[in-house]
């Protein structure tokens, strides 16, 4: 089960604020619960103070006046000029746009992006081949702020250096020609938060004199794309940004865009999150599992078949992502079957051999969702390890990392996420170093949490309030899709979609009747039946169909209704802690050892049904009488003993039919607990 945190906006202030801004009671909640609550945070945030621009002057940003016209010249005079970019979306898109504007102006320009074993940002090995090749003047795009050595290297071998990047600066800033980064402690620009394809946009604006127009017109589509790829905050100029480039997107005139999005069965009009689930993977793949520049090429390309062979391309390594990813998974899966006291520890390791390391982060961000706990995954390369984590709100893999510097090679990241390398000898280490790091620094270890606006109820739930919502797209990082907690609704029916692959559930919730859908959730893995009660979270959208328009509502999670998340989370907490033997208080003892009573009740459950998900089990007994640590301390019981199976990664407990008898006084872990007792 997942923490979830729900909003409770005003509602004097939400009537307030939709009487003022013209705004539906819903989405005036909605704000309301964001902190959105006064008429001058609603401007703000919808940008729509007509006395300013939407976008800061270009010239604001420290350098930019000096990086414009070292390029201008240089295009100018015919000098080779070298876009060097990063090999994910938002570097790929800042060198197309770049690449693009310089040729346009009839520069001598080319580009280079790393492979992904190349590393990230300048190397070496790549500044001294653009030597070779006559480049005299290299441009950096989303990557070089902590480039100190290599940009030495560049004025070594006489080239000139203009860096522009989104990346926090370290304490020394590269030695270069100039340095363009909003983060810069000495930058006064208003508006920090961009993409590095938002700060090479705002480079094109400058080099045409601080107009957006041109700019915004023939690249904000490819600027929306990593803005929204780089999960970066979607408020201020960045929502100008993404709200732009997806109304040019609609007809884009980019030949690799138009391919992509076929491939891809994008539909217009284009919204976020099909850029995020659809487009932004695409284009990432090349990254991960071919060349970076098949995408710059792509967006790049003037002939319809180049592009659409390469959109194909795309499509075919985003296939082999998701293949990759699969075998990681199952990977994972059966190690955490065999040995599940991995998932008892305060931080998840799990190092493996083979594993791609292009989609590792991609896995271990699936694994924080599943588990809620901050992962780090491994996988060899040569003699060292590479790693990638993930983490939960409050905990921050950089400072985990930091702690580890000294088992690390290399290490960096932010608090969300990070990626590291070790010697392979040492992950062992590296396993103690963190675990002891989290017991040290957290008596109570953050937990994932998912954040709904507020709890909707059923005369809300009406065609016109949600598309009264759209107003508050784009959504994305920082302003998310509206998603509204559903209290007490009764199951009517599951219904099996796709053949199984999806689930929809037919729900009366408050005597109204929804649909409820579940996309990549098979419906013999879902656990609940006709009639039972469950609390969700949902977001709305509208279904039209005949003609007609009604609701259906996206379930993100669910769990039994009348649960107390409190209790919830503090018993299993306390089972976690007593499975990775840090000692259990007798007063605890007294109350999650089951008696045999309990124990007969939890088993007969269990006979009844044959199997059973462990959240069922768990909405079928009074939890102030049998915890979640309690219930989960008897399927240990009943697993020692050979009663039953339970898989622990799909929660599920499964009867052995015609086990031997046992008493349960001879389990080994009801005889420790009662040792606990008299301790």
């Amino acid at each position: 089960m997942k923490k979830w945190s729900i909003g409770k906006p005003s509602p004097e202030v939400s009537a307030e604020l939709s009487r003022k801004g013209g705004l539906s009671p819903l989405c005036a909640s909605i704000l309301v619960s964001r902190g959105i609550d006064t008429l001058e945070k609603a401007q703000a945030f919808f940008n729509s103070n007509k006395d300013e621009e939407p976008l800061s002057d270009p010239f604001l940003i420290k350098d930019m006046p000096e990086a414009a016209e070292i390029i201008t010249e240089a295009a100018e005079s015919g000098e080779l000029i070298c876009i060097y970019g990063d090999y994910d979306c938002d570097g790929i898109t800042a060198t197309a746009i770049l690449y693009s504007y310089l040729e346009c102006f009839g520069a001598n320009v080319t580009y280079h992006i790393n492979m992904r074993s190349d590393g990230y940002g300048l190397c070496e090995s790549a500044v001294r081949k653009l030597a070779e090749d006559g480049v005299k003047l290299i441009v950096t795009v989303d990557n070089g702020i902590s480039a100190v050595e290599e940009a030495r290297l560049v004025k070594e071998l006489g080239m000139r250096l203009v860096i522009t990047d989104h990346h926090r600066p370290g304490d020394t800033l590269p030695d270069a020609e100039a340095v363009v980064n909003p983060h810069r402690t000495d930058c006064t620009s208003p508006y920090k938060e961009l993409c590095g394809c938002g700060v090479a946009l705002k480079l094109i604006a400058a080099m045409d004199g601080g107009d957006y127009s041109a700019a915004l017109e023939q690249f904000s589509d490819l600027a929306a794309l990593a803005t929204i790829a780089d999960v970066v905050p979607l408020t201020g100029e960045n929502r100008e940004i993404v709200s732009r480039g997806l109304h040019y997107l609609e007809n884009t005139e980019n030949l690799g865009l138009t391919a992509l999005m076929e491939c891809a069965g994008v539909k217009k009009p284009v919204s976020s999150t099909a850029a995020a689930f659809s487009i932004v993977p695409r284009i990432n793949a090349s990254g991960r599992f071919g060349s970076a520049s098949d995408a710059v090429d792509m967006l790049l390309s003037d002939d319809p078949e180049e592009a659409a062979a390469l959109a194909r391309k795309l499509d075919e390594l985003n296939s082999q992502r998701k293949e990759a990813e699969a075998v990681v998974m199952k990977d994972i899966t059966e190690r955490i079957q065999a040995d599940p006291s991995v998932l008892f520890n305060r931080v998840l390791v799990i190092y493996g051999e083979g594993w791609h390391h292009g989609v590792i982060g991609i896995v271990a961000a699936r694994l924080v969702e599943r588990f809620g706990k901050p992962v780090f995954i491994l996988s060899d390369d040569g003699d060292e390890a590479r790693g990638s984590a993930r983490s939960v709100e409050g905990f921050s893999v950089f400072e985990a990392l930091s702690h580890c510097s000294d088992i690390l090679t290399k290490f960096g990241g932010h608090s969300g996420a990070g990626g590291f390398s070790l010697p392979k000898e040492r992950v062992s280490d590296f396993d103690r170093a963190l675990q002891e790091y989290a017991g040290s620094e957290f008596e109570h270890m953050p937990v994932y949490s998912i954040n709904a606006d507020k709890l909707i109820l059923p005369d809300e739930l009406t065609p016109e309030s949600v598309q009264s919502l759209a107003v508050l797209e784009p959504f994305g990082e920082c302003n998310k899709q509206p998603l509204f907690l559903v209290k007490s609704a009764r199951i009517l029916e599951v219904v099996p979609l796709s053949k199984g692959a999806h689930t929809k559930l037919m729900l009366s919730y408050g005597n109204v009747g929804f649909s409820g859908l579940m996309f990549g959730k098979p419906a013999e893995e879902f656990p609940f039946k006709p009639g039972d009660m469950l609390d969700m979270l949902v977001f709305p959208v509208l279904n039209v169909y005949n003609g007609r328009t009604s609701v259906d509502l996206r379930i993100q999670d669910y769990r039994p209704s009348g649960v107390s998340q409190p209790k919830y989370f503090n018993a299993k907490e306390a089972y976690e802690k007593w499975k990775r033997n840090e000692g259990i208080e007798p007063a605890l003892a007294m109350r999650v050892i089951p008696s045999r009573d309990e124990l007969a009740i939890i088993y007969r459950i269990i006979a009844k049904a044959g199997g059973i998900y462990g959240d069922v089990l768990f909405s079928l007994l009074d939890e102030n009488v049998i915890s979640y640590c309690k219930l989960r301390i008897a399927l240990d019981i009943f697993a020692e003993l050979g009663f039953i199976t339970y898989d622990i990664f799909t929660d599920y407990a499964k009867l052995i039919p015609n086990a031997p008898k046992a008493a349960i006084e001879s389990s080994e872990i009801f005889q420790k607990l009662q040792g606990s007792l008299k301790s």
